[in-house]
C-alpha cells in the first residue's frame, strides 16, 4: 500500500471549509442557538403570567396567559366589554408579535413572533388548555361555571413562537395605556389599623 493510499484511509484529515471549520460545524452551532434561544423563551413565558401583544398596528396591549406545550394560550372575548379580556383582531390575525418581562428581575426580555390560531372545542387540545387557564385564572367572577362562559363569549387562542427570537429595542418602549372600563368592585374595607402608632414594649 502506498502513502497515497494510507492517507485515503479512515487515518486521512477531514476536509476542512474555507475558514477551517469542519463540514456542517456551522449548522449544528445554529441549533444549539436556536435550541438556547427556545429554552430561554419558555422559561421566560412559563414564569410570568403576562405578555405584551402586538396585532398588526394597534398599540401592544397586556393579556394573560399560561404556557404550554410550547405555545401561549389565552382567551380572548369575541366582543368589547364582556367579562373576559379582549384583544381586537387576534383571532382573525395569522402573527402577533410577543413581548414579555423577566418576572425574575423585571427587565424587557426579547421578543418573539407567534403564528395565531384559534382552537375550537373540538379540538383535542382545547381541554387541556381551558383546564390550565381555568386553575391559572384569578378571580373568576363565575368560578366553576367559567369554562362553560368561555365556551359561549371567547375564543381560544395558541401562539406558537416561529423562527428566532426579535432582539430588545434600545428605547424605553413607553406607550399610552390603553383605556379600560376596569373598575374596583367597591370600597376597600375600613382598617382600624392606619394611622396608629404601633406599642412599644
Amino acid at each position: 500500500m502506498t502513502d497515497t493510499d494510507a492517507l485515503s484511509g479512515a487515518d486521512a484529515p477531514r476536509e476542512r471549509g474555507a475558514e477551517g471549520a469542519q463540514p456542517g460545524e456551522g449548522t449544528l452551532r445554529e441549533e444549539g442557538a436556536l435550541l438556547e434561544e427556545s429554552a430561554l423563551l419558555e422559561e421566560g413565558a412559563k414564569k410570568s403570567g403576562l405578555l405584551w401583544l402586538t396585532v398588526g398596528t394597534a398599540p401592544p396591549r397586556p393579556v394573560w396567559h399560561v404556557w404550554l406545550d410550547g405555545s401561549s394560550w389565552l382567551m380572548t372575548a369575541r366582543e368589547d366589554g364582556a367579562v373576559e379580556q379582549f384583544v381586537p383582531g387576534l383571532a382573525e390575525a395569522g402573527r402577533a408579535l410577543v413581548d414579555m418581562r423577566s418576572k425574575d428581575k423585571g427587565g424587557r426580555l426579547p421578543g418573539w413572533t407567534a403564528e395565531v390560531t384559534v382552537v375550537t372545542p373540538d379540538d383535542p387540545t382545547y381541554e387541556p388548555a381551558v383546564l390550565a387557564l381555568h386553575a391559572a385564572r384569578l378571580n373568576a367572577p363565575d368560578g366553576e361555571e367559567q369554562p362553560a362562559r368561555w365556551a359561549r363569549e371567547c375564543d381560544l387562542i395558541r401562539l406558537t413562537p416561529t423562527g428566532s427570537a426579535r432582539s430588545v429595542p434600545r428605547d424605553a418602549g413607553r406607550t399610552v395605556p390603553i383605556g379600560s372600563p376596569a373598575v374596583t368592585r367597591g370600597a376597600s374595607p375600613f382598617n382600624l389599623s392606619i394611622g396608629r402608632l404601633r406599642r412599644r414594649d
